[in-house]
């Protein structure tokens, strides 16, 4: 995998790590150590063996490679009716090398589809639950005004139900699976976000892009997962990630230009751990949090370093890049990037490695 490029020169005695940030290569240096390897773990691609994980999860060198999660947010939608229909789905799906899961989702993704519409939208979704599936499902959008008892009910396979709300209050929201135990159906992937615009919509920018940031507790291979671990009142997730995958835009860097403006959408989905969202070696210009602004320009030229989120809460947040080269996305609470909260924006040509590392 690309992520091996990460490693470079442990070994060689002078041969620089591609990216030689002091507190990302001890990150990922000893991460591995916290992730998920169970008794019989892999070697990682830094030569070391990580320490066995409380999870006995044994590693399946035989499971399917993952899937990459396009990170590019979705265009407005036109109109001011939007028929959506929702399709929930029970299957398989590689959260982390070498690890495979019973996942239960909406539209065959975790998260599920971001969707975006603007202020005084109405949102009609058809929500289905195949005959194919084993458990009943509902919906429970956090972007709308309705009664928890009605739209929000749950619906067996077989059935479906219409959810319409008019989205009334701009940001960006959750939307989850809320039938009993709903910790349960959470963590097994079923959540997604929502942005809902001002009504003028938002300033133009150079690129959007849209994060999720979520927890996996791994069962057994090919199981669903582990609700008793998801269940402790001190959360230890096996892995924790951004769009489902752990250390997907590690492997693949998401690439943007030098100077020009990004706006990146970012949800908080938990289920149970706090974000510290943080783009390293950059600062928010403009963070929109929970409806509170912090405007580029503002007087006193105040700036962003992290966003805090707790489970539920979405932020925008907008950056420029000054010079060619790697700027890591973490959660800035380092116990959970070696268990795959990071990945990597390559500004330009993605620079030169620096000679030394640490």
């Amino acid at each position: 995998m690309q992520r091996a490029f990460w490693y470079m020169g442990l070994a060689g005695g002078g041969t620089a790590l591609f990216l030689s940030l002091v507190f990302v290569g001890s990150i990922l240096l000893t991460g591995a150590q916290a992730a998920p390897a169970a008794s019989a773990a892999p070697t990682d691609h830094s030569g070391h063996d990580p320490a066995p994980a409380a999870a006995l999860v044994e590693v399946n060198p035989e499971a399917p490679a993952y899937v990459l999660r396009d990170p590019t947010a979705p265009e407005r939608a036109t109109g001011e009716v939007h028929e959506i229909e929702l399709v929930m789905s029970e299957g398989l799906m590689t959260v982390a090398e070498g690890y495979e899961q019973l996942v239960w989702t909406f539209g065959d993704q975790v998260p599920g589809p971001v969707m975006r519409v603007k202020v005084g939208d109405t949102i009609r979704v058809t929500l289905k639950n195949p005959e194919t599936n084993t458990m009943a499902h509902s919906i429970d959008f956090h972007a709308s005004l309705v009664a928890w008892n009605d739209e929000m009910r749950s619906i067996n396979p077989g059935e479906e139900l219409t959810y319409e709300f008019v989205a009334k209050y701009a940001g960006v929201f959750m939307y989850h699976c809320g039938t009993a135990p709903a910790l349960m159906h959470i963590a097994n992937g079923m959540y997604g976000m929502i942005i809902v615009e001002p009504t003028e919509g938002l300033p133009p920018v150079d690129h959007e892009f849209a994060l999720v940031q979520s927890e996996w507790y791994l069962g057994p291979q090919q199981q669903t997962i582990d609700i008793t671990k998801a269940s402790a009142a001190a959360p230890e997730p096996d892995f924790v990630v951004f769009n489902g995958v752990a250390s997907q835009y590690l492997d693949n860097p998401i690439a943007v230009p030098v100077g020009e403006t990004v706006r990146v959408f970012v949800l908080n989905a938990g289920p149970s751990v706090d974000s510290s969202f943080h783009v390293v070696g950059t600062i928010f210009h403009s963070v929109i949090k929970e409806g509170v602004h912090l405007v580029e320009g503002n007087t006193g030229n105040w700036g962003s370093q992290a966003v805090d989120l707790s489970p539920a809460q979405g932020a925008i947040v907008e950056m420029r890049f000054d010079e060619d080269g790697l700027y890591p996305i973490v959660t800035h609470a380092f116990n959970f990037v070696g268990r795959g909260a990071i990945g990597l924006f390559k500004a330009g040509s993605g620079g030169e490695p620096m000679q030394g590392g640490h």
